[in-house]
């Protein structure tokens, strides 16, 4: 046992970036080697750890979700004991961090849940505390249990998977909405044959509304005018303010 915890806490203990992962996966999995039975309780810097170790391995642009579950977690287990953070610490199988990030998935998931109720439920004038105080509580009422990975759902909530859709009250920057996604020019949809002429009849309709109005009105322009210049001819002494609108009005009602 002290012989396979000095291995792993030597190769913990290479926080250079170059280390050659695989060589340490195939130590921590070489038969010659007792690993600790024992059940050893997941502390806080190793969840986070776990955490980190999963975002980075799920989000691979090169493996991503083409790696089989195996090797997926073998990866994460390297990525976990292999870890600057965690040197000296008891190292962990592979199962143990997929069963570990089962339960953290599923309870953070839950609470994403209650506090988005929390958020959509807050009055006026309370804070971010007020509303994780009720999101507790309403975890706590819906599934009888505290919520003691706080620490993780810190983590994770604002990656896509785990973001709450509802805007607090306060309007802070941390849960402010998301803005809405916008679609590639590429993804949207034509409009349909039916709904291409319905839109160009309504849009015609409009236009033959729109012209028959200027039409009335250039007729009742044209009427005032006429009306104007008649009184302006009927008159024999003219002022020349008059004899300058007189010309313009006869001018434009021959154009």
């Amino acid at each position: 046992m002290e012989h396979f915890s000095g291995l792993v806490s030597l190769l913990c203990s290479q926080s250079n970036p170059a280390m050659d992962c695989e060589y340490a996966e195939a130590v921590a999995n070489s038969p010659g080697l007792v690993k600790p039975a024992t059940k050893k309780k997941w502390t806080t810097k190793e969840d986070l750890v776990l955490i980190s170790g999963w975002l980075n391995t799920s989000k691979d642009p090169i493996v991503s979700n083409e790696q089989k579950v195996t090797s997926f977690w073998k990866k994460i287990e390297v990525y976990v004991n292999c870890s600057p953070l965690l040197t000296g610490c008891v190292p962990r199988e592979w199962s143990q961090c997929k069963q570990r990030w089962g339960r953290v998935n599923e309870q953070v998931s839950k609470f994403v849940g209650s506090y988005e109720a929390a958020l959509k439920h807050q009055s006026s004038g309370e804070n971010e505390d007020d509303v994780m105080k009720a999101a507790h509580e309403i975890f706590f009422n819906d599934y009888q249990a505290k919520f003691t990975m706080e620490h993780c759902w810190r983590e994770l909530r604002h990656d896509q998977k785990w973001k709450s859709v509802f805007k607090s009250r306060d309007g802070s920057k941390e849960k402010r909405k998301e803005a809405e996604e916008v679609i590639p020019e590429e993804e949207v949809r034509p409009p349909g044959v039916k709904a291409s002429k319905a839109a160009k009849r309504k849009r015609h309709c409009h236009e033959a509304a729109f012209d028959q109005i200027e039409s009335i009105l250039a007729e009742r322009k044209k009427i005032s005018q006429q009306k104007l210049l008649y009184r302006l001819l009927a008159k024999t002494d003219l002022s020349p303010n008059e004899i300058t609108l007189k010309n313009k009005l006869i001018s434009e009602l021959l154009d």
